[in-house]
């Protein structure tokens, strides 16, 4: 089979590899593991969003929701609003199952420096000063702690 996949062009391997995949996951669609969802170049800077993601990591979704409504930093509403997405994300790969009947946590989260916009301010002497304005990226991976235990109990 290998020597097939030679004689095709590379984008026709790629379009078959994606249909391959995209038929495996609707074969496992609701036995799929952790939903991921992202958000790319936010306006803050990583080391005051990841203050809030050290907040809910591990939490349950619910829990997590609660902190991060009543929490005042400004990070904390998008990173409210990646989670929301993650748990829609969630319930769209999941139908059959009740969102308040399923455990779901929050699994992994974490956040990467993003672009990095430099301005300069002027300073005594004719001199400047660089300020470098910081941007994120955030990942957020949500699980049902109910399948983690049964894929565990599978494996065993």
């Amino acid at each position: 089979m290998e020597t097939t996949d030679r004689k095709l062009k590379k984008s026709v391997r790629v379009r078959l590899k994606k249909e391959e995949l995209k038929k495996f996951k609707q074969a496992n669609k609701g036995r799929l593991g952790a939903v991921t969802a992202s958000l790319r170049n936010v306006p803050t800077s990583p080391r005051k969003m990841r203050l809030v993601a050290d907040m809910i990591r591990g939490e349950r979704v619910n829990l997590a929701l609660n902190i991060l409504k009543f929490d005042d930093k400004h990070a904390s509403r998008t990173m409210e609003k990646i989670l929301l997405t993650g748990i829609a994300d969630w319930q769209a790969l999941n139908e059959d199952v009740n969102l308040e009947d399923s455990d779901l946590f929050v699994k992994e989260v974490f956040v990467d420096g993003g672009k990095m916009l430099k301005r300069l301010r002027p300073a005594p002497q004719g001199r400047a000063h660089r300020i470098r304005k910081r941007s994120n990226h955030i990942t957020i991976s949500i699980a049902d702690a109910n399948e983690d235990n049964k894929n565990v109990e599978i494996n065993d």
